[in-house]
């Protein structure tokens, strides 16, 4: 499981790297570029330089989660990616008006995709097992592996 977990994480961060790089530093040819961003004028360099800067923070998180695998670390990255994928969707959805059947049909898979994708994640993140972030707490409450205080008494039981 932690294999496709892995898999998944990478493919999110390598597209969020592309475009972010792409969107920061040649916004102009990502508005232009891209089918259907067009679609929503004006053209603003700020704006898509300020996304492509945010991709690339977005980018950064998923690049750690894959690589690290810790349990909280990579359902922050996600959620992360989900707070801006879900809204992309919604908006893409109800702005199709001048997209041709085919633009609109590919965007909607492509933007759904973004959102399915973590989604199977999350959910694959609960059963593989993974690491949790030193100290914390186990999933059960009672002291295991993760909790330093784990297996050792650390103060003289109650005179009572």
């Amino acid at each position: 499981m932690t294999t496709m977990l892995r898999a998944g994480l990478v493919l999110l961060a390598a597209v969020e790297w592309v475009l972010g790089l792409w969107t920061a530093f040649l916004p102009r040819s990502f508005y232009e570029d891209v089918p259907t961003v067009d679609l929503t004028p004006p053209f603003s360099e700020h704006l898509m330089r300020d996304v492509g800067g945010a991709t690339l923070g977005l980018a950064i998180a998923l690049t750690a989660a894959a690589i690290w695998l810790e349990r909280r670390l990579v359902v922050v990255a996600l959620l992360a990616y989900l707070a801006f994928a879900l809204p992309h969707l919604v908006f893409h959805v109800a702005h199709l008006e001048h997209a041709t059947p085919l633009e609109a049909t590919v965007l909607v898979a492509l933007q759904a995709g973004a959102v399915v994708l973590p989604l199977a994640l999350l959910a694959i993140t609960r059963r593989a097992g993974l690491p949790r972030a030193p100290g914390s707490p186990p999933a059960s409450g009672s002291p295991g592996p993760a909790s330093p205080a784990a297996g050792r008494r650390t103060s003289s039981p109650s005179p009572r």
